[in-house]
């Protein structure tokens, strides 16, 4: 079981870094909608579009597509074809002939996927075409995987839960992308036989959707048969279990707006996925809010950060402005980065086995002369080097990530809670900034549900009373203070 993890991770990680690449220059055609699930449907008869409460679907291309496209737009469902990139090649001709809503592409076996959507784009300009990524299930697991010596290692069962979470991969790709509503998908890992018959939990699905909205990403949702027959034939457990994932779809787009943008004062300046994922995918573990650098790195652009952890060599420019970071304050760790920068110019102070601190202006550099081998470390290394003044603490949360936006015209807070452990509990939270109102709404609850506020000094601090699987604090600046943050 667990050789067969550590392959699928492997081959997951190359893939990621492979079609992020590729694909950095595809724009999505037209205006994107915040959070969408569209639901992939297998099975050759739909339940009525009015019970299901989803109008917009993805079917696998093949044989049966245009009959079964006829069949659903005669429903009033909105049909998406998906297709691999090699297989939308040899279909352009046929497709353009459907009365299809879009295309939604998943990479083939072609070195550049990116040529395949943008001829299809130049085919048929009128039509959607998203790509999507290829994500990983949310969930809980009992152990944690790290590199040492370029060696997958897993921790003992005893350790801190590790969670698969698809923040990582969403920031980055957000970062290359910056017009299109990220999609993505991904396949249930369904282990035993009793599993694969009956498909994932109501629990399950529901995790999946929160996460996509904490995201603000959109997702393919891959229906079971099991559930897909169900609701066809009308059973009534299908159909109550389908109502508590409407309740969820329905939280997801319930805080939509182009003026939250995600809060942050951690910035990971990188252009190689592989070698920033685990990093990455850890500080979103420990709730570090970050921002990945990407383009121009002027001195505008990195204000408002306090720290910027650096996977790849920066160019004269963009070490020229992480200089001035450090200079007016800021802190700079470079991750293995080879080199030759003008911080060296002053003396190196060894802080650590394999870690270097350079002094410059107000600020300092760390050079870490190794690749990250344990990035449970490095994010409790970077949580130290942040100190007291992190944006977001939680409490009581070992298996929650936290997901801040900012409005950008208000300043208002909105914080996405994600509970991958799928069990009630009480979370205390403490967030920088001054806040006269805070509300909390769930899926399971609606909105919302007033908190007491404490504060102490810079911080607010309230108490969750109840996460289930996702909750959203809305946060209401105090106007008589500054918010911090940016």
């Amino acid at each position: 079981m667990l050789a067969s993890y550590v392959q699928r991770y492997c081959l997951w990680q190359l893939r990621m870094k492979r079609i992020l690449f590729t694909l950095s220059f595809c724009l999505l055609v037209g205006g994107a909608a915040w959070s969408k699930a569209f639901l992939r449907w297998t099975e050759p008869v739909l339940p009525p579009r009015g019970k299901l409460g989803i109008s917009e679907l993805v079917i696998p291309w093949n044989n049966n597509s245009p009959s079964f496209i006829h069949d659903a737009n005669r429903r009033g469902y909105r049909v998406y074809l998906e297709l691999s990139s090699q297989q939308a090649m040899n279909a352009v001709p046929v497709i353009g002939r459907q009365s299809i809503a879009g295309l939604v592409i998943s990479a083939g076996d072609e070195p550049d996927p990116a040529a395949v959507v943008n001829k299809i784009r130049a085919t048929y300009p009128k039509m959607k075409v998203l790509f999507q990524l290829p994500g990983k299930q949310p969930q809980m697991r009992g152990q944690t995987v790290v590199t040492r010596d370029g060696i997958l290692q897993v921790s003992s069962a005893t350790a801190q839960p590790w969670l698969d979470s698809n923040l990582a991969m969403i920031r980055f790709h957000q970062a290359f992308d910056q017009i299109q509503v990220p999609l993505y998908t991904f396949s249930w890992q369904l282990s035993d036989s009793l599993e694969q018959q009956t498909g994932p939990t109501i629990e399950d699905y529901a995790l999946a959707i929160v996460e996509s909205g904490s995201l603000h990403a959109d997702l393919v949702l891959h229906l079971h048969e099991s559930l897909q027959k169900g609701l066809v034939s009308n059973q009534a457990v299908a159909w109550k279990n389908w109502q508590k994932l409407l309740a969820c779809l329905r939280f997801t787009t319930a805080a939509a707006t182009a003026d939250l943008a995600p809060w942050s004062d951690v910035g990971a300046l990188t252009d190689d996925y592989e070698t920033a994922y685990e990093p990455m995918n850890l500080m979103a573990r420990h709730n570090i809010p970050f921002r990945v650098l990407h383009g121009d790195v002027t001195e505008d652009a990195l204000s408002g950060l306090k720290l910027i952890a650096v996977f790849t060599p920066p160019g004269q420019a963009k070490a020229d402005a992480l200089r001035a970071f450090a200079n007016n304050g800021g802190t700079v760790v470079m991750v293995d980065v080879k080199g030759s920068y003008a911080w060296r110019s002053s003396p190196a102070i060894p802080i650590a086995e394999h870690a270097l601190a350079y002094s410059t202006g107000r600020g300092r550099v760390i050079e870490l002369t190794e690749p990250v081998g344990d990035p449970e470390i490095f994010a409790a290394d970077l949580r130290r080097l942040i100190g007291k003044d992190l944006l977001i603490s939680l409490w009581n949360a070992l298996t929650t990530i936290a997901v801040p936006y900012r409005n950008r015209r208000t300043g208002a807070l909105v914080i996405e809670l994600v509970n991958y452990a799928l069990e009630p509990m009480r979370i205390q939270v403490e967030v920088k900034g001054a806040f006269s109102q805070i509300r909390y709404e769930t899926p399971e609850r609606g909105c919302c549900q007033n908190l007491s506020v404490v504060k102490h000094g810079p911080f607010t601090e309230f108490i969750i009373p109840s996460l289930i699987i996702a909750g959203r604090v809305h946060l209401e600046p105090d106007l008589g203070k500054l918010t911090a943050g940016k």
